[in-house]
C-alpha cells in the first residue's frame, strides 16, 4: 500500500509538469484561454468569475466546476487572476503530500414526521442535515461513482459524501425524497426483498421502480435481513442453503422487477465474518458495506466498506463529525 501511495504522490506532484502555456501580452481579454495542453487550460479570470462559469465555458458543463475548485482551492476569482482548468482528473486516488482523501458513507433507516427511537429521524432534522451538506460545499455522489473511485477509475470531489437508506421504508418516498429532490441529491436504497410490498410501511415494487426511474439507486440488503453469519447450532448444509437464498435471490429479484443489475450489498446489522465474506465474493458482489463509524480511503477493502449510522438523537454538530473527508499524514 505504501508503494501505491508513494507512486500516487509522485504523479500528483508532477501533474503540471507537462503544461506548455504560451501566455499572451499584457491586456489580453479576460476569460480567454492563454495556454492549453492535453490536461489543462490556463485563463485569466474576469472580475468575480466563478468556477461554475469557467466550467460551463471551457469544459462544457457547469457540474464539472469541482475540478477547478479542487485544483485552485477557490470558487471565485479576481480580475486578471490566472486560473488553471483541469480538462480531466489529475489525482484519482486522492493522495496528496499531506495525506489522502476519505469519503464518508452515511446510512439512514426511517425518516418520520417526528423522531421516534434511535432509528426514526425526524424529517426536519434530516432536512437540516442535508442543507448543512449543501451550504458547506459537500457534494453528494452516487454509490456507483464511489465504487469506481475505489477501483481507481474516476476522481471524486474532495468533499464527497454518499447517502444510503436501509430496509426499504415507505417513509423514504414520503419524507426523504422531497428533501433530496429539492437539493438535487442522489441516494442508494438497500432493500431486503422479503420486505418489499410487505405492508403499509414498506415500499412496493411500483414505488421502487418510480424512484429508480428518477435516478435513485436500489441495491441488495439480503433476502430476509437475518444475520448472515453461521449460527452456533446451524449445520453446514443448512447454512449453505440459507446463504444461497439470502445472497442469490435479491440480485435476481431486484433485476427482474427494476430492469437493472444489482452489484452491491449492505450486510444486515453490518455483521460480517470471513465465512460471509467468502460467500459474498463467490456470489459476485462488487462491493459490500458494513456499519462502522469511519470514512473510507481509496484503498479500503471492497467487501468491508464502512458506513456511519445517523441516529435521531444526534445534534447537527455530532452529525458533522461523521463528515471526515481527509486523513492528514506526511507522505513526502
Amino acid at each position: 500500500m505504501r508503494v501505491t501511495l508513494a507512486l500516487s504522490v509522485a504523479l500528483l506532484l508532477s501533474a503540471c509538469a507537462g503544461l506548455t502555456s504560451t501566455l499572451g501580452p499584457t491586456g489580453m481579454v479576460a476569460g480567454t484561454a492563454v495556454g492549453e495542453s492535453d490536461d489543462f487550460i490556463v485563463v485569466f479570470a474576469k472580475g468575480g468569475e466563478t468556477a461554475e462559469g469557467l466550467a460551463r465555458t471551457h469544459l462544457g458543463d457547469a457540474n464539472k466546476s469541482w475540478l477547478i475548485e479542487d485544483f485552485m482551492g477557490a470558487r471565485k476569482f479576481k480580475a486578471g487572476q490566472r486560473v488553471v482548468i483541469p480538462k480531466k482528473p489529475w489525482n484519482v486516488a486522492g493522495v496528496e503530500p499531506t495525506g489522502y482523501q476519505l469519503v464518508p458513507v452515511l446510512v439512514y433507516h426511517n425518516i418520520g414526521k417526528e423522531a421516534r427511537g434511535r432509528l426514526v429521524l425526524g424529517v426536519d432534522a434530516f432536512a437540516e442535515q442535508m442543507k448543512y451538506l449543501k451550504a458547506n460545499g459537500y457534494r453528494v455522489v452516487s454509490l456507483a461513482d464511489f465504487v469506481e473511485w475505489l477501483n481507481l477509475k474516476r476522481q471524486l470531489p474532495r468533499k464527497s459524501v454518499v447517502l444510503t437508506f436501509d430496509d426499504g421504508y415507505r417513509s423514504f418516498r414520503d419524507n426523504a425524497y422531497p428533501v433530496l429532490k429539492e437539493l438535487r441529491f442522489t441516494a442508494t436504497l438497500f432493500v431486503y426483498t422479503d420486505y418489499v410490498g410487505a405492508g403499509r410501511n414498506a415500499l412496493n415494487w411500483d414505488e421502487l421502480k418510480a424512484l429508480a426511474a428518477e435516478g435513485f439507486d436500489v441495491q441488495a440488503h439480503s433476502k430476509s435481513h437475518g444475520d448472515l453469519r453461521r449460527g452456533d447450532h446451524e449445520t453446514e448444509v443448512h447454512y449453505a442453503r440459507r446463504m444461497h437464498a439470502e445472497l442469490t435471490e435479491p440480485p435476481r429479484v431486484l433485476a427482474r422487477n427494476l430492469g437493472r443489475p444489482v452489484s452491491f450489498l449492505a450486510y444486515p446489522y453490518g455483521r460480517v465474518d470471513d465465512a460471509v465474506l467468502a460467500k459474498v465474493r463467490d456470489q459476485g458482489y462488487q462491493a459490500a458495506f458494513t456499519v462502522r463509524r469511519e470514512s473510507n480511503a481509496a484503498f479500503v477493502e471492497l467487501l468491508r466498506i464502512s458506513r456511519s449510522q445517523v441516529y435521531s438523537e444526534m445534534t447537527l454538530e455530532q452529525f458533522a463529525k461523521n463528515l471526515n473527508v481527509f486523513h492528514p499524514e506526511n507522505l513526502r
